[in-house]
């Protein structure tokens, strides 16, 4: 996989806006307004012919020695970099037998978006059923294009909380901004790809190009859990409980055409089998991932594990009773997980706004002597504004309370080992570096990966999800990689007298100061 063209600048300037739903009004209804499309052209060159695709799927073939295993227990293998995480996706696709069940907050038409299309397609095409649950607000495709990929009679594709993007007009997403401020908030932040209801890959990592080491200007560190059996029958449930409520609602009931759809996707499938934007050697590298995992479970890299468990907030989380009334699962369970630290708590937040409610429960840790430390993103490497600005406001705070806080730079060298060597060789300029990953270590025994940030949105509003993994093996390794990311070659210690923002321009400064007049409680 390789990336030619910039992304869309849609996909780009709402992906660096995450709360977009924070930016002045115009801005949104700008951007909401724009189509984007998957950007493929018609190609005179067959460059599929020399491809051999025509392996038969045998992914229970593949999980056959592990049977028992997957029925006692749950395997469980880190994915820490982005290359093996976009690969392992894209094997299990040309793998699956039975169904591919996708829900994503982003699914981008970039370099990257535009492959893992390609497989969902080419798998449906040869009788898989592949269901697409994708938050409305980053939705990155022209609407006519999602209606011909439903439009396959083995695609599926519904939109949680269609309020402000597919299927609105002008006035619908003016009425919705103004009267249902409240609703418009509520997202889907789950992120889960399960294959035959037996694998899944779960963590922080959507689908665009800068989530896997290939964007040019822009790469996030994230971290994503593969799971083998065991836990993936809560994760298939909670995937059909989001499915099957009246939040996600089918993409042909937004839309409506009266054109009969053409479901050939031969444009698509040389747009992906081109070696200008999939490299020929990151192909191969993906047929070799049978002997990878076997490595792994040798090496003893695949942990076979009791306990591990997956806690999803509820659709539609917060009932509106009350704003900020809607505390889900995942934050009832990350908060009973703190109380019961008994030495260190070490945690991965690429989002830190912090409450009086965390504050006072850090600083209940730190005087019974749990030692708590905190990565998360400077001013440099932060790509959300509105968020740091949250974070800004409390830092001295949070900072009495004892914990140590540590903040990413944006030429962190850990990306050396992060991102994809073959964008490594390839660029005159490596890109900024940011913070994605949400992880956490509870002393050095369980390890939480997922997409909860630690901040109101998370806790009060976005549906979230978690993992939790309890193997002391896992957590000294997680460990480990957290604490090399808070060295002085990654990070910056901030303190009471020192921070990090006077590294970044005074523009930039000035424009993270006025984000001041958005409520810290929906940050």
């Amino acid at each position: 996989m390789d990336k030619t063209k910039n992304s869309p600048s849609f996909a780009k300037n709402t992906r660096k806006t995450f709360v977009a739903l924070l930016i002045p009004l115009s801005t949104i209804l700008l951007s909401a307004c724009s189509d984007p499309g998957f950007h493929i052209t018609d190609s005179d060159q067959n460059y599929c012919a020399a491809i051999n695709n025509k392996a038969p799927a045998e992914l229970s073939k593949y999980l056959a020695p592990y049977k028992d295993n997957m029925e006692k227990s749950t395997g469980v293998y880190i994915l820490e970099q982005g290359t093996e995480a976009i690969l392992t996706r894209a094997w299990l696709s040309e793998q699956a037998q039975q169904t591919i069940d996708v829900q994503y907050f982003i699914f981008s038409s970039d370099n990257i978006g535009l492959i893992a299309v390609d497989y969902l397609v080419k798998a449906a095409e040869r009788g898989i059923k592949v269901r697409m649950l994708v938050d409305d607000l980053m939705v990155d495709a022209k609407e006519s294009q999602l209606l011909k990929l439903a439009a396959h009679e083995n695609i599926s594709i519904k939109i949680y909380n269609p309020m402000l993007n597919i299927g609105k007009n002008f006035v619908a997403k003016v009425v919705n901004l103004t009267t249902n401020f409240h609703g418009i908030n509520q997202r889907m932040h789950n992120k889960t790809f399960t294959v035959d209801g037996k694998v899944v890959i779960t963590g922080g990592r959507n689908l665009a190009d800068e989530y896997f080491g290939y964007d040019h200007e822009y790469n996030f560190r994230d971290r994503d859990v593969l799971l083998l059996g065991g836990v993936t029958n809560d994760i298939q449930m909670s995937f059909n409980q989001y499915w099957d409520n009246d939040l996600s609602v089918p993409i042909e009931d937004l839309i409506s055409s009266n054109a009969e759809m053409n479901t050939n996707f031969d444009a698509l499938h040389q747009y992906a089998c081109n070696p200008l934007n999939f490299l020929p050697e990151v192909r191969q590298q993906i047929k070799n991932l049978p002997d990878v995992f076997q490595e792994l479970e040798q090496t003893n890299q695949l942990h076979w594990l009791n306990g591990v468990e997956y806690v999803s907030d509820l659709p539609g989380k917060n009932d509106g009773n009350t704003f900020l009334g809607g505390s889900g699962l995942s934050t009832e369970r990350l908060i009973l997980l703190l109380q019961h630290a008994k030495k260190s708590v070490t945690i991965q937040s690429p989002y830190l706004v912090t409450t009086d409610l965390s504050r006072n429960l850090f600083k209940s840790l730190v005087d019974r002597g749990v030692e708590i430390k905190i990565l998360t993103n400077s001013l440099a490497s932060n790509d959300n504004f509105e968020a740091f600005n949250g974070y800004q406001r409390d830092r001295k705070k949070l900072l009495e309370t004892g914990v140590e806080i540590y903040e990413f730079k944006p030429d962190a060298q850990i990306r050396k080992k992060i991102m994809s060597k073959e964008m490594q060789g390839k660029l005159p300029e490596m890109p900024i570096f940011s913070l994605h990953a949400k992880s956490m270590v509870i002393d050095d025994n369980i390890t939480v990966i997922g997409t909860f940030n630690v901040d109101p949105r998370s806790a009060n509003l976005n549906t979230e999800s978690i993992t939790i993994i309890p193997s002391k093996e896992i957590s000294t390794a997680v460990k480990a990689g957290m604490l090399e990311e808070m060295q002085p070659e990654n990070a910056w210690q901030t303190t009471l007298d020192w921070n990090p923002d006077g590294e970044e321009t005074l523009v930039k400064q000035l424009k993270v100061k006025l984000r001041r007049v958005v409520p810290k409680s929906i940050l």
